[in-house]
């Protein structure tokens, strides 16, 4: 049985070097996706350099996506297709969707059936010290990660995030599905397990199940990658900047409500967020704390 690790990838460096890191012991491939479009649909460069990981180097599978979706919501004005602000969202979603399905590609030529498929984005990482105990499952594994803002050790403690999921490849129907099962396990007498796509009776959820680390960039970088991210129409109208964000980070706080209704914005109201000691953190992260001191936040 081999293991493989499928992520996409945007420009952050940073988070992909600690990734390989932390997880080089545990997979027999990284398969990384980038895409010549961004969520909001602005046409980018490709960013990704494998000699900036070339300790990876044998172990990287690089697949680009340079197509738009085909399904993508317009409408015709003076004879030219243009993005509604009402589809934003929907569209982000679809190129995400996309992205995530192109590493079908990598997947079907080097996986076997009974070989494990991870998928998280990019910050997610799952711990897997534990995973030996469950490899032999037919189950769908979805990881328990606690969720950390701007710096590796500010914990934001009021939820659980439940990134990185996995399945055996001869289960995997594509990555958008099973980025969207439900972390929730459903008993054998929920009939609707039997025609939804996302809940599911056979998952096992993996407690103390990794990290996800988002936004470890600059203030400045921060901006640039909400004013692209899925929930870039949102953003553009809470009207912040590197200054507010500064500003966030210097006091511990966010203003992303992540159970927020879905109909209403998730920012305005703030949370604060919890400095926790680097010995709480991965090994890697641990050991290498000096290398990334800007990235910790080490007040008292």
């Amino acid at each position: 049985m081999k293991l493989y690790d499928c992520s996409l990838y945007y420009d952050e460096d940073l988070i992909l070097n600690i990734r390989l890191n932390i997880l080089n012991k545990y997979f027999d491939k990284f398969v990384i996706c980038e895409s010549t479009y961004s969520h909001s649909g602005r046409k980018k460069k490709l960013n990704f350099n494998i000699n900036n990981f070339s300790e990876f180097k044998d172990k990287i599978i690089y697949v680009v996506s340079d197509e738009e979706p085909n399904d993508l919501i317009y409408k015709i004005k003076d004879g030219k297709k243009m993005e509604s602000p009402e589809n934003y969202r929907h569209n982000a979603i679809k190129r995400i969707a996309f992205q995530r399905n192109i590493l079908m590609n990598a997947v079907n030529e080097i996986a076997d059936p009974n070989d494990f498929i991870f998928y998280s984005d990019n910050d997610e990482i799952p711990n897997m010290e534990t995973f030996d105990e469950i490899k032999e499952t037919n189950d769908i594994i979805i990881f328990e990660q606690k969720l950390f803002y701007y710096k590796f050790n500010l914990l934001f403690d009021r939820i659980y995030w439940y990134g990185t999921k996995a399945v055996k490849k001869k289960k995997l129907t594509n990555f958008e599905w099973l980025r969207q099962v439900k972390p929730k396990k459903y008993g054998f007498y929920r009939l609707d397990t039997l025609f939804k796509k996302d809940k599911y009776i056979q998952l096992k959820i993996v407690n103390n199940g990794g990290w996800h680390f988002t936004r470890v960039i600059s203030p400045e970088e921060i901006h640039l990658k909400e004013l692209d991210a899925e929930h870039h129409d949102e953003y553009r109208a809470s009207n912040k900047n590197p200054d507010r964000i500064k500003d966030l980070i210097d006091r511990r706080i966010i203003d992303h409500d992540h159970i927020a209704d879905s109909k209403k914005s998730k920012y305005g109201s703030e949370f604060k967020l919890k400095a926790i000691p680097i010995d709480e953190l991965p090994e890697f992260i641990k050991i290498n704390w000096k290398k990334y001191e800007e990235f910790l936040d080490l007040r008292p």
